[in-house]
């Protein structure tokens, strides 16, 4: 006499892949979500504020103006003599600068970026924040 174990079914050989493609899916919108928290500039400037304000991209130098007149090309720290070097380092194609100067910069640092843009032919964004709309 003579067992016989074998069945009819055959082993599961796929595997499911739809739990895994949910936790993707999950850690996707979480760092997309938390990615807009990260602040975009190391240096510290306390921006004027308006009422409109539009987004910038790469496609801008970065400048940056603290209240005690130190300036930053690309969060490189430059004297003002070395502004309109550091830009034509840093220009690449684009056409226009981005300055975030503190609301309690001096006027004079911030004519020296706009003489320098203007050397270069750029155009001189000025970065502010927005404020809140209420009547």
């Amino acid at each position: 006499m003579s067992l016989n174990f074998s069945t009819e079914r055959k082993p599961l050989m796929a595997f499911s892949q739809a739990g895994l493609a949910d936790i993707v899916l999950l850690l996707l919108i979480f760092f997309l979500l938390t990615s807009s928290f990260i602040p975009q500039f190391g240096i510290q400037v306390t921006l004027p504020r308006t009422e409109a304000a539009a987004p910038t991209s790469g496609q801008f130098i970065s400048v940056a103006v603290t209240a005690d007149g130190t300036f930053y090309v690309e969060q490189e720290r430059v004297g003002r003599e070395g502004l309109l070097s550091a830009l034509q380092r840093d220009l690449n194609g684009r056409t226009a600068l981005v300055l975030r100067a503190d609301e309690n910069a001096l006027v004079k640092h911030l004519a020296s970026v706009a003489d320098a843009a203007r050397a270069l032919n750029l155009r001189v964004l000025m970065a502010t924040d927005q404020t809140s709309m209420t009547p």
